[in-house]
């Protein structure tokens, strides 16, 4: 039972919780100063730190129960900004190349600061009116920044996972709209088409959403990653012929292996004859559409049904920004409204909890749309034709040095791995291709620990590869000049140690 206290010394309340504006704004600067001069030494210090798991949780204190009494904010704003400091992967790091994830513009993390201020739920128009406008305008500037059509729908989400779900359940509503109120029981099979080059959120959707991953049709590639136009149209005949609902293709803009695109115009085409939902999924490569040089595959997005975009990859905005478009808002309607009895919201304004599967809603786009305003779509397109010219440049690089092993090169991804001389005029064999792969594996691992670059892997042709990624404002002609010196370095001692 709580002990009896007089109600009224809660007349004058100060919560334990509760900053005074003077206390906040010393902590809040201090912060801030903190933050510059980690960003002004970013670029010299390590991308990553060679720890273990049990020494980051040494450093955290990590088996230390819940503290009874709490302490004053400066002193534990200044532990947690040093654990991150020193604790920490720097995807903001000019040398990082390892995954699709960007360094996040500065103005959107202030504006993350602002939106976390204010803290508006943006479910509903009443609730956060200045926000959902913004939201709603974000939302239009990307469309545009990408050409896909006026008038189109959409909203943010965490993510690529979330705003490629939001499209499947806008697809399966318009295509077995029954599925919403009697489920999958008894219905005819519903199918989904991607190629093996499909992110992997393709099955958690089939999975989540009641399907199952044997829904998913998988559909060859070609010599050059992409998926094959006919073998699609075949299986699709093939599955309609027996009982079942072809109701979703999924169009790759820039894989996450190597960054091709699919041949979206033809896909389309396919989904035009068939009446079927045509769903891209362009997290990555999207927003290259309008870039001088992007694959002109690109430019087919304004022939989708649906795309999925992640303002946190190549829009730099910090994790976590996904936007999910559809070409007649109406779709999202019909997946996602329902009218409980305790909602008494106007409906001739935006209300967000209508048109995705959030009721409670952060604040996400005020980060994009600072980023989007203080750089302007010229500022956009010149990063990221800079980000793919200087993934060229690795790719021509990689081809002129003796060491290296150029695979592929699309968007800003570039695929290579390191060959030792001797075995680059040798015929391969299983037992050659097997230390290759290993050997590319143990210059991954000690490239990582020197904290001097991150990179990632890729599987090319079977083949395991090296993978740069470069989706970072911040990186420079001179970083890319840097990687291939450092990784034939790291390679020749990793040759040298593995045979001995």
């Amino acid at each position: 039972m709580m002990p009896t206290m007089d109600i009224e010394t809660l007349r004058g309340r100060t919560a334990p919780l509760d900053m005074t504006a003077a206390d906040f704004r010393t902590a809040g600067h201090r912060l801030v100063d903190q933050i510059a001069g980690w960003l002004d030494t970013l670029a010299s210090g390590r991308v990553t730190h060679d720890e273990t798991p049990a020494d980051v949780r040494e450093a955290l204190r990590a088996d230390r129960g819940l503290p009874e009494t709490g302490v004053e904010a400066q002193p534990l704003l200044d532990e947690a900004a040093q654990l991150l400091f020193d604790h920490s992967l720097f995807n903001g790091h000019p040398r990082f190349f390892g995954y699709i994830t960007s360094s996040p513009a500065p103005i959107g993390a202030l504006g993350d600061l602002l939106a976390s201020a204010i803290n508006q739920n943006v479910g509903a128009w009443r609730l956060s009116p200045m926000a959902t406008e913004i939201e709603a305008q974000t939302v239009r500037w990307i469309a545009e920044l990408i050409a896909f059509p006026a008038g189109c729908g959409g909203l943010l989400v965490s993510g690529g996972n979330m705003a490629n779900f939001v499209c499947f359940l806008a697809a399966r509503a318009a295509k077995a709209p029954e599925a919403r109120t009697s489920g999958l029981r008894g219905a005819r099979p519903l199918h989904v088409y991607g190629s093996m080059e499909t992110h992997t959120w393709i099955q958690k959707a089939a999975d989540l959403f009641g399907l199952g991953t044997d829904a998913i049709r998988w559909i060859p590639i070609d010599a050059g990653q992409r998926m094959d136009v006919a073998a699609l149209e075949q299986q699709i005949v093939t599955d309609r012929n027996n009982g079942g609902v072809p109701f979703l293709v999924v169009g790759t803009a820039g894989s996450v292996g190597t960054g091709v695109v699919d041949p979206l115009q033809e896909i389309a085409a396919v989904c035009r004859r068939h009446d079927i939902w045509f769903h891209v999924d362009g997290a990555y490569g999207a927003f290259a559409a309008r870039v001088p040089g992007a694959p002109e595959g690109l430019r087919a997005l304004s022939d989708a049904d649906s795309v999925a975009v992640d303002p946190h990859k190549w829009l730099y905005a910090p994790v976590e920004a996904g936007c999910a478009l559809v070409r007649r808002p109406d779709d999202l309607l019909r997946a996602f409204s329902y009218h409980p009895s305790y909602y008494h919201f106007d409906h001739e304004v935006t209300n967000y909890f209508e048109y995705g599967p959030q009721n409670s809603r952060g604040f996400r786009a005020l980060k994009v749309w600072l980023a989007l305003r203080h750089v302007g779509s010229s500022g956009y397109l010149e990063m990221i034709g800079d980000d793919m010219r200087l993934a060229r440049r690795l790719h021509a690089l990689v081809q002129e040095h003796s060491e290296f092993e150029a695979m592929t090169q699309h968007l800003s991804i570039t695929t290579f791995r390191y060959v030792p001389r001797d075995l680059r005029s040798t015929a391969p064999t299983a037992e050659t291709e097997a230390y290759l792969q290993r050997l590319n594996q143990e210059v991954l691992t000690r490239v990582e620990r020197s904290g001097d670059a991150f990179l990632s892997t890729a599987t090319v042709n079977g083949r395991f590869a090296l993978r740069a990624c470069i989706v970072n404002f911040r990186t420079s002609l001179a970083d890319i000049e840097a990687l291939l010196p450092l990784l034939a370095r790291l390679g020749r001692d990793a040759d040298r140690a593995l045979r001995g």
